[in-house]
């Protein structure tokens, strides 16, 4: 009687745990699923605020360079302004960076082109020029 016994619990021990394995699979597998889903969601959340992130710093970079730009030329204008007039005005100051431009020039790339002006104040830019 306890061998048959013994078999006895030993076939409740396996028909409870085929039960359990037919009950506690598809629980697990809608669980599994289910953190599946919270883990794709919160990512998605996450990738979201990246973009936000680098989307407001690429602003936040655009609006410093337009700033940065609007003193640099605010600056540019001052130092031309003062220029000018120390030069004797618009016109002198222009004279003056054209010769400095041709100084600067000058010689470059083993060559040198000498802009002479006409009467209309524009220079004749290559005419007749030949190769050596």
């Amino acid at each position: 009687m306890r061998a048959l016994g013994a078999w006895g619990i030993l076939a409740l021990l396996v028909v409870g745990a085929i039960v359990g394995v037919l009950v506690g699979l598809p629980t697990y597998n809608v669980y599994a699923k289910q953190m599946a889903g919270r883990a794709a969601y919160e990512q998605a959340v996450q990738d979201r605020r990246i973009r936000v992130l680098e989307a407001q710093a690429a602003l936040d970079s655009a609006k410093l360079t337009a700033q940065a730009e609007i003193e640099r030329a605010r600056g540019s204008n001052e130092a031309n302004r003062i220029m000018a007039d120390a030069l004797g005005g618009p016109e002198a100051y222009l004279r003056w960076s054209y010769i400095n431009m041709l100084q600067e020039t000058a010689g470059k790339e083993g060559r040198q082109t000498i802009y002479i002006p006409t009467e209309a104040g524009m220079p004749i830019l290559e005419a007749g020029r030949r190769a050596p």
